[in-house]
């Protein structure tokens, strides 16, 4: 091996190594996994720096930007960091990049100030809650029925331009994507949804050419199809692909599962109310279901 690759190799390891003591890069954590910290804990403009699965040299900016999580990739070479415009000789000239809170802008338009980012580890208390109450069912269930559930976030917001129901005009709306529910507002600073949107009932998304206007695209409800549309293709078309995964992953549910699960939790719930009530009235529980 010539002098030179040995150099490269020991510049990469000691920026690898620096890396990993850069508190806000949060390793391996999942798309997931970053938009609930981000929206669960941060604030408009927080951000943190994971490794993307898309590649090994790639790397994702997870930024919250008011009521979504957006992402940015972001690349690393041999001799530099690629970044949106930018390019970095060093992983010291990134991060001071970031130290002068830059601005970033999405093909929605939006408009983020990267202003703090959100450490890998946060302080927590070691408390824990007391069992008062612990019985099981006798369901007949077994280890093969317990699947793990938890609905996707996949969040997404921005301006579009939407056609009315009754007088077919066309008005700027601020849309907002979360889980699965699509919900829009008059503008980006209104509070109160003018309508809220349950894609579980959504069948279908597509782009539509019967509107005569580009960058359209339409969600299909039994009782209605909605016409959007973007200021660009490459924009109409995150939307539909967010959209579309979002209805596969509707429909890959079980619903006689979840309806199983439900009468089981109810009947967890009243249960426990009615142990409850005999603790209270001093009588011990011994028994089980």
């Amino acid at each position: 091996m010539s002098v030179s690759s040995m150099d490269l190799l020991s510049d990469a390891d000691s920026e690898e190594d620096e890396l990993c003591s850069l508190d806000w890069f949060h390793f391996t954590l999942s798309r997931h996994a970053a938009e609930a910290l981000l929206l669960s804990n941060g604030l408009d403009g927080s951000y943190l720096l994971r490794k993307s699965h898309d590649g090994p040299n790639l790397y994702a900016l997870s930024v919250r930007a008011k009521d979504s999580v957006k992402h940015f990739q972001i690349e690393r070479t041999e001799c530099s960091i690629k970044f949106g415009f930018s390019e970095f000789r060093s992983l010291k000239d990134f991060i001071s990049h970031f130290a002068n809170q830059p601005l970033l802008g999405s093909e929605t338009g939006t408009l983020i100030v990267l202003k703090c980012p959100y450490p890998r580890k946060v302080e927590e208390p070691s408390i824990y809650e007391s069992v008062r109450v612990h019985t099981a069912m006798k369901t007949g269930c077994t280890e093969n029925d317990l699947v793990s559930q938890a609905p996707s976030l996949g969040t997404k917001e921005g301006y579009l331009t939407k056609q009315g129901g009754r007088v077919k005009s066309w008005k700027t709306r601020w849309f907002i994507l979360h889980r699965n529910e699509l919900k829009y507002f008059k503008d980006k600073m209104s509070s109160e949804p003018i309508k809220t949107l349950d894609l579980t009932e959504c069948t279908g998304v597509q782009f539509d050419y019967s509107q005569e206007r580009i960058n359209c695209f339409c969600l299909v409800f039994p009782e209605r199809t909605y016409y959007m549309c973007t200021k660009t293709g490459v924009e109409a078309d995150e939307w539909i692909k967010l959209i579309r995964w979002k209805l596969v992953i509707c429909d890959s549910g079980d619903e006689g599962s979840l309806s199983q699960l439900m009468h089981a939790i109810l009947l967890s719930l009243y249960l426990c109310l009615e142990c409850q009530q005999k603790v209270s009235t001093g009588w011990i529980i011994s028994s089980s279901w």
